[in-house]
């Protein structure tokens, strides 16, 4: 059984940076991509970053490009997500999650993805 579990989130004042992680176990890391999500209260839960299965391709949601930087380590089956020059809008709880198969077709959309952890708070002051 696939599981994922998020750790790093926290609270940190607006200009700071954290790094998130996510340890997958259940099957082979390195044969899947991973995606980043985050839902604010009363928001719904919107796309914030992807890597592919080696690394090679990321993608971002735009209100988060130039800021946050995913990336993985195979070796150790663990996504991570940079986040520097937080913003108070950034605060949300943070999922990471992993598609059902190999294939990789729409990156950002949610339905891609079949596994999901827990989820991790982080906060933002201004």
């Amino acid at each position: 059984q696939v599981q994922l579990v998020e750790s790093g989130g926290g609270m940190v004042q607006a200009g700071g940076s954290l790094r998130l992680s996510c340890a997958a176990s259940g099957r082979t890391f390195s044969r899947y991509a991973m995606g980043w999500f985050r839902q604010a209260p009363g928001k719904e839960r919107e796309f914030v970053a992807a890597i592919s299965w080696s690394g090679g391709r990321t993608y971002y949601g735009d209100s988060v490009k130039g800021r946050f930087t995913i990336s993985r380590d195979n070796a150790k089956s663990t996504a991570y997500l940079q986040m520097n020059s937080l913003k108070a809008e950034d605060t949300a709880v943070y999922y990471c999650a992993a598609p059902r198969t190999t294939g990789w077709v729409a990156p950002m959309r949610q339905s891609e993805y079949g596994y999901w952890g827990q989820g991790t708070q982080v906060t933002v002051s201004s």
